[in-house]
């Protein structure tokens, strides 16, 4: 008689029906009003976002499942939860236009799911974003509600930020800029794990005196960052928009 196995794969299976979990929270938070909480629910599913893919690689269960699976989860937590927390928290005003425009993220975002899943080559391997990756998105909208809504509107002047904002990140989920991924610790030289080390430490720091509120911030530079690098690379040197729409 065959022992019963638990397939080590539940278990970054877990972490992505977690990431699931949080995001239906977003959404329940969300329709009764509490946006500060349904924006918390969407940084939870960004952590467990970000850990299934490295429990994955670390029991060796990575597949296509597991890829397929993530692109579910993230729709729900970084597509349809943000839509409805800034539907319900802001655009509710707008009537009809306040529902296409809350709409785009979730759109867009599915695009770009979409997009990254036929372009996986090897599942193994952590690729460079080509779109800003829909997390990124997700959070940065969270943010707003997160820090700078009073529980009654989001106060001035961030309150005339939303609706740009919220144009411009769907666009960017389905552009060709590029943002890198995390570097793997032990390819790198002892200069370089210093200098990271201690750009996540002073970071760190900064959003602990802040409460918080320097991750906003840190999240607008570093989207910045990968436009204004998109720009210079299309000014001087079209090399890495080639790459790009290979």
């Amino acid at each position: 008689m065959s022992k019963f196995r638990i397939p080590k794969s539940i278990i970054p299976n877990t972490a992505t029906s977690l990431n699931v979990f949080s995001g239906f929270l977003a959404i329940i938070f969300a329709s009764d009003g509490d946006f500060h909480l349904s924006a918390l629910m969407v940084f939870i599913a960004t952590f467990f976002d970000l850990i299934d893919g490295l429990l994955a690689r670390l029991t060796k269960t990575a597949s296509m499942f597991g890829v397929e699976l993530d692109s579910l989860a993230d729709v729900i937590s970084f597509g349809v939860a943000p839509s409805f927390l800034i539907y319900k928290a802001y655009f509710i005003n707008y009537g009809y236009l306040g529902i296409v425009i809350s709409s785009l993220p979730l759109i867009f975002g599915a695009l770009r799911l979409a997009r990254f899943n036929v372009q996986v080559e090897d599942i193994k391997i952590k690729q460079d974003f080509f779109g800003l990756p829909i997390p990124i998105s997700a959070i940065t909208i969270a943010s707003f509600f997160l820090f700078y809504h009073n529980g009654i509107s989001v106060i001035k002047p961030f309150n005339h930020l939303l609706l740009p904002t919220t144009i411009a990140l769907s666009l960017m989920m389905v552009s060709n800029i590029r943002y890198n991924t995390l570097p793997k610790m032990k390819t790198l030289n002892l200069f370089s794990k210093i200098s990271i080390y201690t750009i996540a430490i002073v970071l760190l720091v900064l959003v602990y005196l802040t409460e918080g509120e320097a991750f906003f911030y840190i999240i607008i530079f570093h989207i910045l960052f990968g436009l204004l690098r998109h720009i210079y690379f299309m000014i001087f040197n079209n090399s890495e928009l080639k790459m790009a729409n290979k």
